[in-house]
């Protein structure tokens, strides 16, 4: 899988999920960058008409992170602490569903993935879009590479 516009929705509808939990950096929007790509901005757009409710739950704590969410017509759970439940909780209460309902969408398996896990949610996971992480990111980004040698995000 690459990114998210390769997510099977119609096979999560089936499945019983009625919300996707976003993560935002390098998941829809290039790590250090407020730009959507057009392509992306458009399946989000998408997204309520396909039946789903949408929720960005992130660890970013910076202002912008709140004006993209808003700029695409979504709220977002800002200061996560992903793996950790409480970002996810707070989620999936915001939107009146229980989290065996959702979808945690992410480019991460130490914070989107297993949070996700954690808290009895469908992950999914997707390539990062962009090569720039964080410090503290980049040596996950190697456990990861370990995890999943020769395997592919589904």
């Amino acid at each position: 899988m690459t990114d998210v516009r390769a997510i099977d929705l119609d096979a999560l509808r089936r499945s019983g999920i009625e919300a996707l939990l976003l993560d935002m950096d390098n998941t829809v929007s290039p790590h250090h960058s407020t730009t959507i790509v057009p392509e992306i901005r458009s399946w989000l757009a998408g997204l309520p008409d396909a039946g789903f409710k949408v929720r960005f739950v992130s660890n970013n704590w910076h202002d912008t992170i709140h004006a993209r969410a808003a700029a695409l017509g979504f709220e977002v759970v800002a200061k996560a602490m992903k793996p950790l439940p409480f970002g996810f909780w707070r989620a999936a209460r915001e939107l009146g569903l229980r989290l065996r309902a959702c979808a945690v969408v992410g480019d991460q398996i130490f914070t989107d993935v297993l949070g996700g896990n954690l808290v009895g949610a469908t992950t999914v996971l997707v390539e990062p879009l962009s090569a720039s992480d964080l410090p503290h990111t980049r040596v996950l980004r190697r456990l990861e590479r370990c995890i999943m040698a020769g395997r592919t995000p589904e």
